[in-house]
């Protein structure tokens, strides 16, 4: 059974830092494409960014520089490290993954994934 579960978000100052967690079932993380996405109140979800099985990362030009993913094949978990932080992050973020070792080419549209977590809070205040 799919199952994937974020954890690590919070408040946080302007220029500060988190990282975020996905724990994922052993059948949704092998080689799988896996992404983060967000959702601010009022807006569309967006892709954040994306890994493949092999890797290679994609990023939204919004975060590059300063968001890097990341993932653990021994834990079975994803990573999201964020890196100066803004207001203009504060969202719902979402695990995603897709059980192909490569990413869509639209891989920052919701519908390029089946499978979602529940979301974890990120607030930045300045």
């Amino acid at each position: 059974q799919v199952h994937l579960v974020e954890s690590g978000g919070g408040s946080v100052r302007s220029g500060g830092s988190l990282r975020l967690s996905c724990a994922a079932s052993e059948y949704t993380y092998s080689s799988s494409c896996m992404a983060w996405f967000r959702q601010a109140p009022g807006k569309e979800r967006e892709g954040v960014a994306a890994v493949n099985g092999a890797g290679v990362t994609s990023y939204a030009d919004s975060v590059k520089g300063r968001f890097t993913i990341s993932r653990d094949y021994a834990r079975n978990t994803l990573y999201l490290q964020m890196n100066s932080l803004k207001p203009e992050d504060t969202a719902m973020y979402y695990c995603a993954a897709e059980p192909y070792n490569y990413c869509s080419a639209s891989w920052w549209e919701p519908a390029a994934f089946g499978y979602w977590g529940q979301g974890t809070q990120v607030t930045v205040f300045s």
